[in-house]
């Protein structure tokens, strides 16, 4: 077990691959700077909810159930969506039929944002991970708030960037690090680990079908590598959840 020193020393490995593991040899210098340091949370005060609350037109608020769809891909792109409570996954679906978790949004974010970029229709298809509940604002409602109320605005980018941001560190770690790696940082991150804000004691489990999609490698391998997480301490779980211990950083920090 690790010490809470030694877990804030390493928030950046949740977020970048493995230094100086073997494979970030294999990584080109201009990757490596795709993880500048920068914190994946939204700024502190940055409180979205309390605004959109204050609009009184162009919003509404609905409640999913576990695999509810938000939206789905092809619709058309007409609104910007907020996760008051819950979470929301979205995924993507080829031609071919072949499906890919894109991102697990928690409780706070924003999606569906590329209607504000002149997106006609969804690129990818949301729907409820758990009970949730999603605040909808009209894409005409949204840019008027957003050009009304510059705090709002900037912050709002800020939010927008550092996701990005998050997105590219999931990027590099797809393509340099073993999925074993991968899972375990999935699993941290699901958890808080690596954030400002404090972990998360319980954590819903989720399906090892949705963890594969997310981390690129199939159902089995997901399966063994829980198994050896939990035969080694690293986490617990059981109906009511999962529990991810700090000392599951060894893995994603071992050469």
């Amino acid at each position: 077990m690790q010490t809470k020193r030694t877990i804030v020393t390493n928030k950046r490995a949740l977020n970048t691959p493995t230094r100086p593991a073997a494979s970030l040899s294999l990584v080109p210098p201009r990757a490596v700077k795709l993880s500048p340091e920068v914190s994946s949370d939204p700024p502190p005060s940055f409180d979205p909810h309390l605004v959109l609350t204050k609009l009184s037109v162009g919003k509404s608020c609905q409640e999913y159930n576990v695999d509810e769809s938000v939206f789905s891909q092809g619709d058309a792109a007409d609104a910007v969506f907020f996760v008051q409570d819950g979470k929301v996954k979205l995924t993507v679906v080829s031609t071919h039929g072949k499906e890919a978790v894109v991102a697990i949004l928690p409780e706070g974010s924003f999606f569906g944002e590329g209607c504000l970029t002149g997106q006609q229709f969804r690129m990818s298809t949301a729907s409820a991970v758990e009970r949730s509940t999603v605040l909808r604002v009209t894409k005409q409602v949204m840019v008027a708030l957003l050009h009304q109320d510059p705090q709002f605005a900037e912050r709002f980018l800020a939010y927008l960037l550092s996701r990005n941001v998050r997105m590219e560190a999931d990027l590099v770690d797809h393509l340099f690090n073993s999925s074993e790696k991968r899972l375990a940082r999935l699993l941290l991150l699901m958890a808080n680990f690596g954030h400002e804000s404090k972990p998360i004691p319980l954590i819903a489990r989720m399906s090892q079908e949705t963890l594969a999609e997310m981390i690129g490698t199939t159902r089995s391998r997901v399966s063994f590598f829980m198994n050896r997480f939990r035969e080694l301490g690293f986490i617990e779980y059981n109906s009511g959840g999962m529990q991810v211990h700090s000392s599951l950083v060894s893995v994603v920090l071992h050469d």
